[in-house]
């Protein structure tokens, strides 16, 4: 039982201490997909059929086995991944470039939104399959990091400008507080290259099947 508490109560400090944070950032993670929805409405009928003409020919390969190496595919996730949230993490103690982190999440929103929003508007019960099976299993790992190194960014960025700009001592030392922020950083990695494999191993195989099913 006392193993259990001294695990959990990190986490549990931590969503404590950024409630607030996370509350803010999950809204408007949840704002940008919504809106990502929303712009597929507001696509033109020939925009959507050129979208959906490129889609069936990306799903076609993937039917015939005329994709990218797993190796490859893991190594072009992981790097977009990470790259994303290398930039968050970086505008985190660069102070002014809190604003990016929240227009960076709010389009990672925005992304989530509009490829579920296309493959239903386009598929309808068959684009629900497919976004279930090529945006959910990978984006379960992701996008709970990026809301994380999100809010971690935000909470340094904050206490960076009090402690430099408003002059107020709130009791912290900048060292351990970096050290706490590359090891989030490093955590957050870890996590990505697992739904990295996620994407590349099991989302081809799981997409081919739906594909299979709904071209029956």
């Amino acid at each position: 039982m006392r193993k259990k508490q001294s695990f959990s109560n990190p986490i549990i400090r931590h969503v404590q201490e950024y409630s607030s944070i996370y509350s803010f950032i999950i809204v408007l993670f949840l704002m940008g997909v919504v809106f990502g929805a929303v712009i597929v409405n507001s696509l033109s009928f020939d925009q959507k059929e050129d979208l959906y003409y490129y889609l069936n020919q990306f799903f076609g390969q993937v039917s015939d086995g005329k994709v990218a190496a797993p190796s490859d595919l893991f190594r072009l996730s992981f790097l977009h991944n990470v790259k994303f949230l290398g930039l968050m993490w970086i505008l985190g103690i660069s102070i002014i470039g809190l604003p990016l982190i929240l227009i960076l999440l709010f389009i990672k929103g925005i992304v989530v939104g509009f490829s579920v929003g296309f493959l239903v508007s386009q598929m309808h019960w068959g684009g629900f399959l497919l976004s279930f099976v090529t945006v959910l299993p990978q984006n379960l790992f992701i996008i709970p990091m990026f809301i994380f190194i999100a809010v971690v960014s935000v909470g340094v960025s904050l206490k960076l400008i009090r402690k430099i700009f408003i002059k107020q001592n709130i009791g912290f030392h900048i060292f351990p507080m970096l050290a706490q922020y590359v090891i989030a950083f490093v955590f957050a990695v870890g996590i990505i290259s697992l739904a990295a494999g996620v994407e590349a191993y099991l989302s081809p195989t799981l997409m081919k099947s739906v594909m299979s099913y709904v071209n029956k």
